[in-house]
């Protein structure tokens, strides 16, 4: 099963949003995809694109953003309620993701200076992170 979110970020200042999509598996606390950019349906169809092909059949839980019912498989995407237990786990990802890198805490003066650099160090904190679970 995956639980899908996004959260935002900004890169140089506050106006300059970048939303961050998350795939995490249920079972492992991995996260299989993500994809950096705004809250469009193309930056969901993105992330959905990055998902293992192996992951595409499963169960599949998010928010009631419009964007994932246009972009996943109706027979086995469910919308859930932030309270219903469903996407517990990614929400707690976006918690560590932002107790450990001071550009994702919601109120900061740290930025990332350029959209690059946001990637970096997204991505090596992903790479890290994943690694973690697995031992």
């Amino acid at each position: 099963m995956l639980e899908l979110d996004e959260l935002w970020s900004c890169v140089f200042r506050k106006s300059n949003q970048r939303w961050v999509w998350l795939a995490v598996c249920r079972r492992t606390r991995q996260v299989v995809a993500f994809f950096v950019g705004d809250r469009s349906e193309r930056s969901c169809w993105e992330l959905w694109q990055r998902v293992p092909a192996a992951d595409k059949w499963c169960h599949t839980y998010s928010d009631f953003w419009h964007a994932y019912a246009k972009v996943l498989r109706s027979e086995t995407h469910q919308p859930v309620a932030k309270g219903s237990g469903q996407t517990n786990h990614v929400e707690r990802f976006k918690n560590t993701l932002r107790q450990r890198l001071a550009q994702f805490v919601r109120k900061t003066l740290s930025f990332s200076k350029s959209d690059q650099m946001h990637q970096v160090v997204l991505t090596l904190f992903l790479y890290t992170y994943n690694i973690q679970c697995i031992s």
